[in-house]
């Protein structure tokens, strides 16, 4: 059981992040990463491997504004892989030799549908956006005015966009194992024993979520796209387009600074992304929660971490009190 000493409230950082994917959740730290999935028959599948991204070794990955460019192609890549993975327990039974087709097929299909999801990406969120506003350049001649409305256009597209596709099932449950793998993280890096009432009690929000990561991208667009003019429409567009890596590199420190801290400017700043965050997770039932469970100690020693960081030995796993909460 744990120390009688009270745990600390304040969060630590953990290192962990995932993804819900079809029926389950990916946990990735470090190098390692594992995907746990629900299988139709009620039992839970764990896999787990490594993957050290498109620039293994490289030092690029290490500096500042330029190694988040590369962490957002190495997920978008490794979401891809994971989401193949669930999805295979959904297909019907083939042959080992049909099996390899397929298997080549989809690699094929993800890089595709890798590269499809980012043009569609550029085109809803930058292209539309910018067109959107220039139908009222003729009674607007304020470009400040035009470019801070062309951002908060970016922002309710993209608001539009999560509110829509909630309405589908699927992506509904999705939802709720995002919500599953918000609460895992929260309740280890609040000091938590990882059980599944634990969890249950912990916030599905975090500050590390993609969804935030999102929200900062169109954030610092709306800044960066205010200071820089370009007087022909294609070339305006085309730059908009050219700068999104440098938006996502700035994006990505800002998100890991507010993964880093709990000072009252990293709440501000994070309060909106924590907010559309509520769109994009959901309540998870136990049996998600398993799973998310499941993905994490494939990946992460959460009792040495307890540990190291809050001071602690975990004997035997027992319940917080609400009171610890």
């Amino acid at each position: 059981m744990a120390s009688k000493r009270s745990i600390p409230r304040k969060s630590r950082y953990s290192g962990i992040g995932g993804q819900a994917v079809l029926e389950g959740i990916m946990m990735k730290n470090k190098d390692k990463y594992a995907v746990a999935v629900r299988r139709p028959d009620g039992g839970i599948s764990v896999d787990v491997d490594n993957y050290q991204g498109i620039l293994q070794g490289n030092g690029l990955k290490e500096i500042p504004f330029i190694r988040g460019i590369f962490n957002f192609i190495d997920s978008l890549v490794l979401g891809m892989k994971c989401l193949n993975f669930s999805a295979s327990f959904y297909e019907e039974e083939e042959s080992t030799d049909q099996k390899a087709k397929n298997q080549t097929v989809e690699k094929l299909l993800s890089a595709l549908i890798t590269c499809f999801a980012i043009v569609l990406a550029l085109g809803i969120f930058v292209v539309l956006p910018y067109y959107l506003t220039s139908l009222l350049k003729d009674s607007l001649r304020n470009q400040s005015l035009m470019a801070i409305i062309e951002g908060v256009m970016r922002i309710v597209i993209f608001i539009l966009y999560v509110c829509g596709i909630s309405v589908m099932k699927d992506i509904r449950r999705l939802y709720r194992y995002h919500g599953a793998e918000h609460k895992c993280i929260n309740c280890i890096e609040r000091g938590r024993p990882l059980t599944v009432q634990n969890v249950m009690r912990s916030s599905r929000l975090h500050k590390r979520c993609g969804t935030s990561f999102i929200f900062f991208v169109l954030l610092v667009s709306i800044v960066l796209f205010f200071f820089i003019r370009v007087e022909n429409p294609v070339a305006r567009v085309g730059v908009r387009i050219l700068l999104m890596p440098v938006v996502a590199g700035i994006s990505y420190e800002i998100i890991r600074l507010a993964g880093r801290s709990d000072n009252i400017f990293v709440q501000i700043i994070s309060a909106p992304g924590m907010a559309i965050q509520r769109m994009t997770t959901k309540e998870p039932d136990e049996s998600m929660v398993e799973v998310a469970i499941a993905a994490v100690e494939a990946v992460f020693d959460w009792k040495q971490y307890l540990h190291d960081k809050f001071g602690y030995e975990i004997e035997k796993p027992e319940e917080m009190s609400a009171d610890d909460l």
